[in-house]
């Protein structure tokens, strides 16, 4: 094996591991929403939105490295499937982080207010998502394009709570107009959610890419 292809591999590795690190503060910002939801912990809203900043530089660094690796090392085929997977994977995994951060500043705004109702399907919807993006991170460490089209397969499920949410919550506004400051911001929550399954099935679509390197729309 060359020298070349030996620093390439190196980079590669590195690279992966790297996403792997930003993939977990994604999943722990995540899931931590929902016991800041739940408690109407402020403090724990104001850390999820400051971590979104550590994920922002993780991001960075992983984009600025693949792109490098790029430049330097012009890899083809697969590998520069591999490294443009990577930089599409990022982008999601940042999202993904930013809708953590928003539904963070969304549960600050009724943070003092008792909450409207017990919450099921929001934290239902969160542990969807997590369980597809440990898959989706699997996947991607092992490039298997079939688990990740599997995993695609459960953005049904939020999107079928998200309208749920909807429903109930649209209802408790019509019956009661003084409860819509309550139910807006789990309204929104319940969105920003439904959109951080989209960029969960993205990245199982970068999987399929950087495998295959075929282009498949399964946000459908």
């Amino acid at each position: 094996m060359s020298a070349v292809r030996r620093t390439l591999e190196a980079d590669i590795k590195e690279l992966e591991e790297m996403v792997l690190q930003m993939g977990s503060k994604v999943r722990e910002s995540l899931r931590l929403t929902v016991k800041a939801l739940k408690e109407r912990d402020k403090d724990l809203m104001n850390w999820i939105i400051k971590n979104d900043d550590v994920i922002d530089e993780l991001a960075r660094q992983i984009d600025q490295k693949a792109v490098a690796t790029i430049a330097t090392q012009q890899p083809m085929a697969g590998d520069l499937r591999v490294l443009i997977g990577i930089i599409r994977t990022i982008t999601d995994l940042e999202r993904i982080g930013d809708l953590s951060e928003s539904v963070a500043k969304e549960g600050l705004k009724i943070a003092d207010q008792p909450l409207l109702k017990p919450l099921i399907d929001i934290p239902r919807m969160v542990e969807i998502i997590n369980g597809m993006l440990e898959d989706a991170l699997q996947a991607f460490m092992l490039r298997d394009a079939n688990r990740a089209e599997k995993m695609c397969l459960r953005d049904d499920e939020i999107d079928g709570l998200r309208d749920q949410v909807q429903r109930e919550l649209l209802t408790y506004m019509i019956e009661d107009p003084k409860t819509i400051t309550r139910a807006t911001p789990l309204l929104v929550i319940s969105l920003f959610l439904e959109r951080a399954g989209d960029h969960t099935t993205n990245i199982g679509e970068h999987v399929i890419y950087m495998v295959t390197g075929e282009v498949k729309d399964l946000n459908i």
